[in-house]
């Protein structure tokens, strides 16, 4: 046996001791299948108010909505907070290499709306999230009430490989080049928690969260699809892996980097360590979001801003949800 296949080994089998964590810490959950993935989604608030779909980033999972969910609800919304692919429940049903490029996330929204049968809906999300969101909104704006973005505009350029990125702003994305190499994805594989942790530590630094918040979270991490979609999705944008082809027509359409053009709140962390945006709205702001209703640089929060903060967030949240009536 060859070390490689020993530390696989290894893992499989802590894999699988796991898998009971992720097993209860999902049993609240929903699913409901698309023609490609099981999707698991916690649900609050009546099941005829206007749906609401949040949407979780890397590495994180349903549970960031916690304590935004509840406050829609409360207003008589519908609060939908989904398990991303390879996160939780929310499994691919195809067989072959798991994938998890930005238009695949983003259609996998629509999916979800179609479905459920939400004829018309509102989007939130960050990082993953957030791009996600975005898409959702560019596919369908005629579905999409509003959206909530924390992070800004996210689509990517997958098609043109771009000028690349200050040595400040690289230094930042290390874990992407980790990811792009095989001992960063081993790495990811033989420690998922403390790989993940850190990345929380770094990325909010001002932010206390509790052992068992984090463990919360983290069973999601143990779905089998998770380093796979996690590697593809660092791959794929920096030009080293292939897409699927059925989204090869979307990716060339968002390479474009097209407008959002419904109603639209941006969300920031004060703290966030991956960017700091300035207070007022700015110019290449309007340029891809000209429907945007308000900034909100929230005190206290980096990147991970509802976990962080969920009251600031379900504040802008039916604030343009409020203004979209």
């Amino acid at each position: 046996m060859t070390r490689r296949m020993f530390v696989r080994s290894g893992v499989a089998f802590a894999a699988s001791a796991s898998m009971s964590g992720l097993q209860a810490q999902t049993s609240s959950a929903r699913t409901v299948r698309t023609s490609t993935v099981e999707i698991g989604y916690f649900e609050e608030g009546s099941p005829t108010g206007f749906p609401v779909i949040l949407l979780h980033g890397f590495p994180d999972d349903a549970h960031a909505y916690d304590g935004v969910a509840p406050e829609l609800a409360r207003a008589g919304y519908r609060a939908l907070s989904v398990f991303l692919r390879g996160v939780g429940p929310t499994r691919l049903l195809t067989p072959g290499p798991r994938m998890a490029e930005q238009a695949a996330i983003g259609q996998d929204v629509i999916d979800l709306a179609d479905a459920l049968q939400l004829p018309r809906f509102a989007v939130a999300g960050y990082d993953w999230g957030g791009r996600a969101a975005c898409i959702a909104s560019v596919y369908r704006p005629d579905r999409v009430r509003a959206a909530a973005l924390m992070g800004g505009y996210s689509i990517q350029n997958t098609i043109a490989r771009g000028r690349p990125p200050a040595a400040d702003g690289a230094r930042r994305l290390w874990y992407q080049w980790y990811l792009n190499t095989d001992i960063g994805r081993d790495a990811l594989e033989q420690d998922r928690r403390g790989f993940c942790r850190l990345l929380w530590r770094e990325w909010s630094p001002t932010w206390q969260f509790s052992d068992e918040m984090f463990e919360r979270t983290a069973a999601s991490f143990e779905n089998p699809d998770f380093v796979d979609c996690v590697v593809h999705s660092y791959r794929h944008r920096n030009f080293n892996a292939p897409g699927d082809p059925q989204f090869a027509d979307a990716e060339r359409r968002l390479a474009a980097r097209p407008p959002v053009t419904v109603p639209t709140m941006l969300i920031y962390g004060a703290d966030d360590t991956l960017g700091r945006p300035q207070p007022e709205i700015t110019a290449a702001e309007r340029e891809v979001m000209p429907r945007v209703i308000g900034k909100r640089i929230v005190p206290g929060a980096g990147h991970f801003v509802p976990h962080e903060k969920p009251e600031a967030v379900a504040a802008a949240l039916l604030e343009l949800l409020d203004a979209t009536k």
